[in-house]
């Protein structure tokens, strides 16, 4: 079992304490077995976009880390796939179709890559009430501004769907990784539903700026304050006066289960950065709940 039942109190009185119903952890992984088991064999390898060692601490099979999300109290997460190469997008999605009918708790996920065929399995995926998209320009080496993808985002802007977007460049920079190719996509499309993983690490200002800018940007606080980052990537403290200011738009996510610590302290950080309670009710889950409407009633 990758977790104790003293984690699971823990992180269960986090949340109890501040009166919500759980957590909205919008930034998980679940993919399928061969594709997991590379991804953690790059993270044992200290491969060239890690850099460093990196454990796994909830290496398991999939049954038992859904278990342990329940377990934690976690009311929705996502399963984000993303490819790294052509004709791999398409399968990935139907692959997290199949995850989210199987699992009524986690939000219905997609994923797309610069290629001809996007625009028709984009609009396909939002067809098929997908919540959320997922782009990595990292570890997909494209940029967002890449004319394959022009019909991708003109669809996601009118449809609405939020998509978690790693765009900064921790750990590792890439060629299209930074704050620049984003704002130039947003001035193109500025509606764009888009939420900063790792809050933009480790150019935060600058995507706190686009937040400020672009009212349907939003941030993800995957991996952000932790020790881990805080070694390589410190979240500046002239900067934390901002996190009130953007407390409307700031979402919680862990990264599970694919971090080098417990998710405790992924909690933790964020709890422990000296807000009120309503801001921490915000983050945890009144955001997340608002933007993918958790708490409509059912059709």
């Amino acid at each position: 079992m990758p977790f104790s039942s003293h984690e699971a109190d823990r992180v269960r009185a986090v949340w109890q304490d501040l009166d919500l119903p759980g957590i909205v952890d919008v930034h998980t992984h679940f993919m399928p077995r061969p594709v997991m088991d590379k991804v953690w064999s790059y993270f044992d390898s200290a491969g060239p976009l890690v850099g460093r060692e990196w454990p796994i601490t909830y290496r398991a099979d999939e049954d038992v880390r859904v278990s342990t999300l329940r377990e934690f109290g976690i009311r929705a997460y996502s399963s984000l796939v993303y490819p790294h190469k052509p004709n791999m997008a398409e399968w990935l999605n139907g692959w997290a179709n199949d995850f989210a009918a199987n699992h009524e708790d986690c939000l219905h996920t997609a994923t797309f890559y610069p290629e001809e065929s996007a625009t028709t399995y984009v609009s396909r995926a939002i067809q098929a009430g997908t919540q959320v998209f997922k782009s990595h320009i990292q570890v997909g080496d494209y940029s967002p501004m890449d004319s394959l993808l022009d019909g991708v985002w003109s669809q996601i802007a009118d449809s609405q769907v939020p998509v978690i977007i790693h765009c900064g460049s921790g750990p590792a920079p890439g060629r299209h990784t930074g704050p620049e190719p984003v704002r130039a996509l947003l001035h193109r499309f500025p509606s764009l539903p888009l939420i900063i993983a790792h809050m933009g690490m480790p150019e935060y200002a600058a995507f706190l700026d686009l937040a400020g800018e672009y009212p349907n940007v939003h941030l993800d606080t995957t991996m952000a304050f932790t020790d881990f980052a805080e070694e390589d990537a410190p979240f500046p403290a002239d900067l934390r006066s901002r996190l009130v200011d953007a407390g409307d738009r700031i979402l919680f996510g862990s990264d599970f289960p694919n971090i080098p610590y417990g998710y405790t302290h992924a909690l933790e950080v964020v709890t422990d950065l000296g807000f009120d309670d309503d801001w921490q009710r915000n983050v945890l889950y009144r955001n997340a709940a608002r933007l993918f409407g958790l708490d409509r009633p059912s059709k």
